[in-house]
C-alpha cells in the first residue's frame, strides 16, 4: 500500500484555483495537445482524499492536484494513468509510466526496485478495531487466535507478516473490504495508514473505532525509475518549491481540513509537509 511518516521551482505565485484541469479521465486517454512532452503519472484512484474520482468520474484529490502542479513545473503535458496498486511498480519498471504519485510508502523493500523522491508526506500505521473490542494497542494482536485484515501489497500487510506470525491474516485488494471484516466481526483489526483509519472510523462509528496514534512511522515519496536521477532531481526541486509556496497547506485546507484539526488536537504533526 500504500501502503505510509511524521508527516515541493515556481517563481510565480501558486494558487490551487489556478492548477488547471490537465488531467485525463479514468480511462487511459491521450494527453493534452498543448505543452511539452507527456508526463505519464501512475496512480490508483481509490484512496480518497488523496487519489480518487469526483462525481463526474474524473481524477481528483491531493495526488492529482500535485501531479498537475508538477507537470506544469516541468513544462510537460500530464497524463494520469489509473491502475491497481499492485501494478504501479511493474508499470514504472517497464517504462509504461514515468512516475508513481499514489500515496506510496518509501521503504527499503521498494527501494530495491525503484527510486524515490524526497518525502512529501509523513504518516504511520494505525488500527481499526470493533467498537466493543478489548484491543487497545497493536500488542494485543499478538495474543493467540487474532485475525488481522490488510490490503494486498501494502506496508500494513508486510508489517503483519513480519511482526504478527501467530495471527491469521485476511488480505483483500480493496481497503473497504478490510473495513467490513472488522465492522462485521470477522477480523479483530485492520492495519492501514493513520488518516484512512480515522476516516473509516468516522464513517462506521456505530461498529468501529480507530486507534490513531501510529505504532510505525512511514513517509511517502514519488516513485521514479531506477537510475533516472535527472527526473528525480527535477521532482525534488518541484517539491521544495511547492512546499515553500505553501502548496501543501492549501491542499490540506481543501481536502483534509477536518483531519488536520483532529491531529492538531492530538498533538500529532500533520501528514503533508
Amino acid at each position: 500500500m500504500p501502503d505510509r511518516r511524521h508527516f515541493i521551482l515556481r517563481t510565480t505565485l501558486f494558487s490551487l484555483a489556478g492548477l488547471g484541469s490537465a488531467v485525463t479521465g479514468c480511462r487511459q486517454q491521450p494527453a493534452q495537445e498543448s505543452g511539452g512532452a507527456v508526463l505519464r503519472v501512475g496512480m490508483e484512484l481509490s484512496y480518497p482524499p488523496f487519489e480518487m474520482q469526483d462525481a463526474a468520474g474524473q481524477p481528483d484529490g491531493v495526488g492529482v492536484r500535485m501531479a498537475e502542479a508538477l507537470a506544469s513545473h516541468l513544462g510537460r503535458r500530464l497524463q494520469i494513468v489509473p491502475m491497481g496498486f499492485n501494478g504501479l511498480i511493474p508499470a514504472l519498471q517497464t517504462g509504461n509510466i514515468d512516475l508513481i504519485l499514489s500515496s506510496l510508502t518509501a521503504n527499503d523493500e521498494r527501494r530495491k526496485s525503484i527510486d524515490f523522491s524526497d518525502p512529501y508526506a509523513f504518516t504511520g500505521l494505525a488500527l481499526l478495531v470493533r467498537k466493543d473490542s478489548d484491543i487497545q494497542s497493536v500488542d494485543d494482536l499478538k495474543s493467540p487466535g487474532r485475525i488481522v485484515a490488510a490490503k494486498s501489497a501494502t506496508t500494513g500487510e508486510t508489517w503483519a507478516i513480519n511482526n504478527l506470525p501467530a495471527a491469521k491474516r485476511v488480505v483483500f485488494e480493496e481497503q473497504t473490504a478490510c473495513v467490513q471484516e472488522v465492522a462485521q466481526g470477522r477480523a479483530d483489526a485492520f492495519i492501514y495508514d493513520q488518516l484512512s483509519i480515522f476516516q473509516y472510523s468516522q464513517a462506521n462509528q456505530d461498529t468501529t473505532r480507530g486507534l490513531l496514534r501510529p505504532f510505525v512511522e512511514e513517509s511517502w515519496g514519488i516513485g521514479v525509475a531506477k537510475g533516472n536521477d535527472a527526473l528525480r532531481q527535477q521532482v525534488n526541486q518541484f517539491l521544495a518549491a511547492f512546499r515553500s509556496s505553501q502548496g501543501f497547506e492549501k491542499l490540506a485546507d481543501r481536502y483534509l481540513n477536518k483531519e488536520k484539526r483532529l491531529l492538531d488536537e492530538m498533538g500529532i504533526p500533520f501528514i503533508l509537509r
